[in-house]
């Protein structure tokens, strides 16, 4: 069925019509059938499935003024017999009719339901509303909506743990640049056949294979540097001890006399020349204890 535009119908309200209208048909075919009638007509199906129609929606109309002249809003039996009587139909056949041998039974047509929405999940029990909060408000959420809930787990504090995975760790790093200088540089397989098979990094040769063994390494360097720093200060301290000391014997008065304005006797090496810039060139030294004063 189209509309008198050629456009299907596709409201709700259209397709329960239409849904109607071709439940009336089938009961008028089967009506046919029962009269004796093989085949019928398109049109003449039409015409009376039309008839049909407007019979049963001029019973509806009278029985629902029936109704609401009686004050009352839902049409009851009565109401449809008054109906029935005054169209003229004699309502004593009615039993009749319905046990009649030939009768012809129709299927009822499936019924289609609507998609059920699904419901939220709900988890515990609602709050009410307060007595200054009027009823028509909104309801309140579900009190998983209150629940703090971290989105974040507690750090490892087990030292095993922190342990292992920190090795772990260090493991797939040392792996992961293995295969990164394996697939990027040289290399060199134990397998002649399969070249692919446990890669190993070329190694790389030097004109001078030895200087890496003579080179001091970090750790070195950083001791002979705090080994110079400590006797710098050492030599510092013994000079301000001896400027600082004073002696009262006339001995001493005169041997003072003879110094120097500043009183401090030169020394005959400068610190400047005691420290040599080259490490291999340095003098041995042992490691200086100190005393405890």
């Amino acid at each position: 069925m189209q509309e008198g535009g050629g456009k299907a119908a596709t409201s709700p309200a259209e397709n329960y019509h239409l849904a109607r209208r071709r439940t009336l048909q089938v009961v008028v075919s089967a009506l046919l059938t029962e009269c004796g009638f093989d085949s019928a007509e398109k049109a003449a199906v039409e015409t009376l499935t039309e008839m049909m129609q407007s019979y049963i929606t001029e019973i509806g109309r009278c029985a629902k003024a029936y109704c609401e002249h009686t004050a009352r809003s839902v049409p009851t039996l009565s109401d449809t017999v008054v109906t029935l009587i005054e169209m003229g139909f004699s309502v004593d056949t009615l039993p009749v009719y319905a046990k009649r041998s030939q009768r012809m039974v129709i299927t009822a047509p499936p019924v289609t339901n609507p998609p059920v929405t699904p419901r939220a999940l709900s988890a515990g029990q609602k709050r009410t509303h307060p007595t200054h909060i009027p009823g028509y408000f909104p309801e309140f959420p579900d009190p998983h909506t209150y629940i703090k809930t971290p989105t974040f787990r507690e750090p490892v504090s087990d030292y095993q743990v922190v342990r292992e995975k920190a090795a772990t760790q260090r493991r797939d790093v040392e792996r992961a640049l293995t295969r990164f200088m394996a697939k990027t540089g040289e290399t060199q397989s134990l397998f002649k056949d399969d070249i692919t098979a446990f890669p190993l990094i070329a190694a790389r040769p030097t004109t001078i294979p030895y200087l890496s063994a003579l080179l001091p390494s970090e750790l070195e360097l950083q001791t002979l540097e705090e080994t110079d720093s400590s006797e710098q200060d050492d030599q510092t301290d013994s000079e301000n001890t001896t400027g600082n000391n004073i002696n009262d014997d006339p001995a001493a008065d005169k041997e003072n006399s003879m110094l120097p304005p500043s009183g401090v006797v030169p020394s005959t090496k400068t610190t400047e020349d005691n420290v040599i810039d080259n490490p291999y060139l340095r003098p041995v030294k042992k490691p200086k204890v100190r005393r405890k004063k």
